[in-house]
């Protein structure tokens, strides 16, 4: 939940500027990232120290940020869509009466 304060003040802060306010999104992905990395660490130490339901635990948190970073990729992807490509330079349009359509 703090994250998600932290993102909102910082678009606030922006004041629409789109570039402040993508920074603040793809640090928010960032940290998401290192902290599924973290809760895989603790997951790891606790399997080492052999205690079972602490693994479950950790294993539980970090398939539900797994699954909140999916989201938060895949909505960032949406936004972001990949360009177009070039239109092939051998093509022509046919408009009616030009007389070049095929």
């Amino acid at each position: 939940m703090a994250v998600e304060f932290g993102y909102g003040m910082e678009v606030w802060a922006a004041q629409g500027h789109a570039e402040q306010i993508e920074a603040a999104r793809l640090a928010g992905l960032a940290w998401t990232q290192h902290f599924l990395i973290a809760t895989l660490v603790l997951a790891g130490l606790a399997l080492l120290s052999r205690a079972p339901w602490t693994v479950l635990s950790q294993l539980l948190a970090a398939g539900a940020v797994a699954a909140l970073l999916t989201l938060a990729q895949h909505d960032y992807d949406r936004r972001h869509p990949a360009p177009l490509p070039p239109p092939n330079p051998a093509y022509t349009p046919c408009f009616s009466g030009s007389g070049r359509c095929n």
